[in-house]
Parts: structure tokens; C-alpha cells; sequence
């Protein structure tokens, strides 16, 4: 959705979350208190997903236990488990081990392509780390703070030499990349020589700012052990100052991570001089038929957690799509759920993510369900023609917001029209996954072919049983649209000092 179309709703579910916080955050003052009554300072706290019925994920028929230590134990070694695409788009691999200690090293591989064949340079990056508290914007993570001590580059290609070289601004004094030789390392940064020039060569460790570290209980016995650290800002310009609020894809424990996972051991093999090359993934036809579930509980920056559900129907061109909001990370608690049809027509393949295709997609109809009393106060409080039937929202009551044109307060315009970029593969079961393009990270909204993704969402796999008839009842399958709500850092500071005076709760929103 548009640029502050959505900050409504998640300025109203942000205050709504940061009544219970406050309570809670007045009561203690641990150093690891979590913020809410569902986590304390336990760090063996157990959590249970809680999936609909009538949908089985392929991965978690087993009934997976999660459980997610605060503070997080980071000792050990986290690989990538696929070829990682960030904003940009940016193709790589991480290799990060971390010491008893506090001291990291991290090995990053850059590529030119989305499959990874094909390496251009790779970081070495060594530092501290110092864990903080359990953030209070992101529930369930922790914050830290990371010093670096030396960072290194080995080049691995002269092409990409080249395009370091000419992003080298002339203030890096003593730092010429291009007197670097192939497959040598050069060092970038160490704490002695004070060679600042990486944000200009778009370095950053901020996602060290974030951390979350989930086991997966199998009722097996066995156990996979997950890595998450902060997201990546997708403007390049905004990277090296963004403190993220959620994740990027996980990096698996090389002690406890899914087997067969082929790419996890050749990372863990792969050095400064010799990055891991990738197996080229099977050939996935792009077939978006039938329901696509999320494989966990998601985090999205600005204090979002949610699940979704897509259905497809090729035939007609037709989409729906489900969000089921949650107030935790375990997805436990929920909040509200809303639902989206419309649409879509399928456009070239992308020139800059190999693999991928273009998309757009029209929103025709929203409806919404209130999960909680406080959320359908907040909705009835708009007026006539504003937001569904005024005074008429319920708890779990579902309301379509089509005759409205919307709803002004959570900033939904219909109709609406999106610019996507989508992507499937076949994981190392064979299993289809469908990757949708990652939402802006200042929460706007790809409404214009130049502000398409270039990286993704977590994958999603195919429901098993699942058809390619759309649903029309409540708690049926939905949209490839991930709703994405912000709320920039000042929103937030004057949002808390409207609950902290007692001013009413949903008061003060301006219409956009």
C-alpha cells in the first residue's frame, strides 16, 4: 500500500502494544526483563506455533516445539542455508562464529548472481559484541551493540574489483582497492589505522543491533538451531544508519541444522580465499496455483508478527490472501486478521534477480476482523463512510471495507495497485517455495514499477491438498500481497507521550 496508507493501522496496534508494555516495564528493571507478561527472564522459555487446523504445513507435521533463550546463546558457528538476496539486489553467504569470549568473526561472500555460482569478493570482519536488553520495540529480540576490530576484503574477480574501485569515494586516504590483487586480502578497516571508508563501500554490521536465537524441538529427538539477526534497510542510502526493528533469513547452528542441507556444509568449508560455490537449484516453473502458508511465526520491522496464507487461481487471474496479526513472536496471541482479494497480471522476467519474475497485482476488496476488544474501540471510533459500518465493528466479526472505499483510519485506498517480484524454488525436500518481494523498510509501498523489490520476503511453501478455487468464507486462504505497516521513530516517540499524559487512545491521527 502507499507511503503512510498502512501507518494508521500500525500506529494504532503499536499504542495498543505499548499499553501492556508500559505496565510491565514499570513493575521491574532486570537487565533481561522482557517487556510483556508472556515473556519473563526465563532463558529457557518454550513456545508452540499455532497453525490453523485446516491447512497442514508439509515441514511441520511433525509438530515442531520452538523454544527461544533471552539472552540468546550465540557461542558457536551460523551458516547460510541458500544463497542469501538483500536489497540492492545483493547475492551472498554468511559464515559467522561466535566466542565465549564476546569476540565475532564473520565471513560474507558476495556474488553477481541469485544462485550464488559465481563470486565476485568476500569480507572477513572481526569484532566484539556486547548483548544489551531484551528490545522493547521488537518483542522476543534482544539488543546488542558490536566494535569492530579489523575488516579485510579478498577480491575474486577483476570485474568486481572494478566496481569497488570506481565506488571508492577520494577522502578514503591510504585505501586504493585498486592496487588490490586477486585472491590476496587487503585490509579495509582495522581499529589502529582508523581506515573509515566502509559505509561508502555500503558496509554495514547493524543487523548485529537485533538478535534471536530459536531452537526447533523435533519429535524425533532431533533439534535445528536458527540465527536471526537484524534486517537489511532496502535504500541502500539508509543501511549504515538503520537499526533494525525486524529480521533477515536465519543462519542454522553447524552443530544442529536440517538435514540433507548441502549448501550449510559447503559454507561451512569455504574460506576468505576459497567461497563456497553453490549447486545450481532444480528448475522450479513458476506455478503459483493452489495455497502458499508461511513456514513460521514472521517478523516484520516496526513491531509486526504474523502469519499468511495465499491462494492462486491462474485461470482467472485472481488472487486472495491472508494476514493473521499476532502481538508475539510465537504467534500465539492474536490481534486482528485481514483479508485481501483482487487481481494480478504476470509481467517479464526480472532484469536484475535471475529466476525471478515481475508482477502486478490490484487490491479490489479488504476485510478485516477484529481478533480483540481494543482493536474494534479503536475501529468504531471512525465515522460515518470512513471504515466499514461505523459503530458496527465486532470482535471476530468480519467486516469488508469495500463499500467504504477503504477504511481512513488504518489508511487502506481501494482500489490499489502493487508492482511484485516473485520467485519459487524447490527446498531439500523437493518441496515448492514461493518467495514474494520484501516491503519497504520505511514502510511505503511498491507502487511504481522503479520502487519494485529486489529482494524477498521469507518463503513460503505450498499447502498440501491445497486447490486453486479461492475460498470466499472467513479464515480461507489469500492474497500475494504482504500488508506492510511503519511508523517512523517519531511517530512512535509522540505516541508514547499521548499514553504516558492519558490522552485518548486513537486521538491525533492525521488523514493522508
Amino acid at each position: 500500500m502507499s507511503n503512510g496508507r498502512f501507518s494508521h493501522l500500525l500506529r494504532g496496534v503499536w499504542l495498543l502494544w505499548l499499553w501492556q508494555a508500559v505496565f510491565v516495564a514499570g513493575t521491574g528493571s532486570k537487565l533481561w526483563e522482557v517487556p510483556t507478561g508472556s515473556f519473563t527472564s526465563s532463558s529457557n522459555h518454550s513456545e508452540s506455533l499455532q497453525w490453523e487446523q485446516d491447512c497442514q504445513y508439509r515441514h511441520l507435521q511433525d509438530r515442531v516445539r520452538i523454544t527461544a533463550d533471552i539472552p540468546p546463546r550465540l557461542d558457536g558457528t551460523w551458516v547460510s542455508t541458500r544463497c542469501e538476496v538483500r536489497p540492492g539486489p545483493e547475492f551472498l553467504t554468511r559464515f559467522y562464529t561466535f566466542h565465549s569470549s564476546r569476540h565475532f568473526q564473520a565471513l560474507q561472500h558476495y556474488y553477481t548472481d541469485s544462485s550464488c555460482e559465481d563470486p565476485t569478493y568476500s569480507l572477513i570482519i572481526r569484532g566484539k559484541l556486547r548483548l544489551r536488553q531484551a528490545s522493547w520495540i521488537t518483542r522476543g529480540g534482544t539488543e546488542a551493540e558490536h566494535h569492530l576490530s579489523k575488516v579485510g576484503i579478498v577480491v575474486h574477480s577483476l570485474a568486481a574489483k572494478q566496481r569497488l574501485a570506481s565506488r571508492q569515494p577520494p577522502t578514503c586516504v591510504g585505501l586504493t582497492l585498486g592496487r588490490v590483487a586477486l585472491g590476496k586480502p587487503y585490509e579495509l578497516y582495522n581499529t589502529r589505522a582508523g581506515r573509515g571508508c566502509l559505509a561508502a563501500l555500503g558496509f554495514s554490521m547493524m543487523e548485529m543491533g537485533l538478535i534471536r536465537v530459536e531452537t526447533q524441538h523435533h519429535s524425533h529427538g532431533g533439534k535445528v538451531q536458527e540465527l536471526l539477526l537484524g534486517d537489511i534497510h532496502t535504500d541502500w542510502t539508509q543501511r549504515t544508519q538503520y537499526r533494525p526493528t525486524g529480521y533477515q533469513q536465519p543462519l542454522q547452528n553447524t552443530m544442529h541444522h536440517l538435514h540433507p542441507c548441502p549448501v550449510c556444509a559447503l559454507v561451512y568449508r569455504s574460506s576468505e580465499q576459497r567461497p563456497p560455490v553453490l549447486p545450481r537449484s532444480p528448475a522450479a516453473p513458476l506455478s503459483l496455483a493452489g495455497r502458499w502458508v508461511s513456514q513460521r511465526c514472521e517478523t516484520r520491522p516496526n513491531v509486526l508478527f504474523l502469519t499468511r496464507e495465499f491462494s492462486f487461481n491462474p485461470d482467472q487471474h485472481a488472487w486472495e490472501g491472508v494476514y493473521r496479526h499476532y502481538s508475539d513472536p510465537a504467534c500465539s496471541q492474536p490481534t486482528f486478521t485481514l483479508r485481501a482479494s483482487g487481481h494480478y497480471a504476470q509481467g517479464n522476467p526480472s532484469a536484475k534477480v535471475s529466476g525471478a519474475t515481475e508482477f502486478v497485482f490490484k487490491v479490489t476488496q479488504v476485510r478485516v476482523t477484529a481478533v480483540e476488544e481494543p482493536t474494534a474501540k479503536l475501529l468504531n471510533g471512525t465515522g460515518p463512510g470512513k471504515c466499514g459500518r461505523a459503530g458496527g465493528w465486532e470482535v471476530r466479526v468480519e467486516q469488508d471495507l469495500t463499500p467504504t472505499d477503504g477504511c481512513t483510519l488504518l489508511g487502506i485506498k481501494l482500489p490499489h495497485k502493487e508492482y511484485e517480484l516473485f520467485k519459487t524454488e524447490l527446498d531439500h525436500r523437493k518441496h515448492p517455495l514461493l518467495f514474494i518481494g520484501e516491503r519497504p523498510a520505511d514502510g511505503s509501498s511498491p507502487d511504481r514499477p522503479q520502487r519494485r523489490p529486489t529482494s524477498f520476503q521469507a518463503p513460503m511453501v505450498l499447502c498440501s491438498g491445497g486447490g486453486t478455487q479461492l475460498s470466499r468464507h472467513n479464515g480461507s486462504g489469500f492474497n500475494s500481497k504482504q500488508v506492510q505497516l511503519a511508523a517512523s521513530g517519531t511517530a512512535r516517540q509522540a505516541q508514547l507521550v499521548l499514553l504516558v499524559l492519558g490522552s485518548v487512545l486513537f486521538s491525533g491521527f492525521s488523514v493522508y
